[in-house]
C-alpha cells in the first residue's frame, strides 16, 4: 500500500509557483463578461 505522507515529504515545493500565483492575481485579465459589457456600451454609444 502506499504511504501518501511519505510520498508527499519526497517532493520540496516549487519556488517559481508562488511567483506565478502572484503574477496571475495582479494580472487585470479580461473575462467575457468584460467583452460583453464593452460590446454592449459601444451598441449603446451608436444609438
Amino acid at each position: 500500500m502506499i504511504d501518501y505522507d511519505a510520498e508527499l515529504k519526497k517532493y520540496s515545493k516549487v519556488s517559481d509557483l508562488e511567483d506565478v500565483e502572484q503574477l496571475v492575481k495582479n494580472k487585470d485579465l479580461t473575462d467575457m463578461t468584460d467583452i460583453m459589457k464593452y460590446m454592449i456600451q459601444e451598441k449603446d454609444e451608436q444609438i
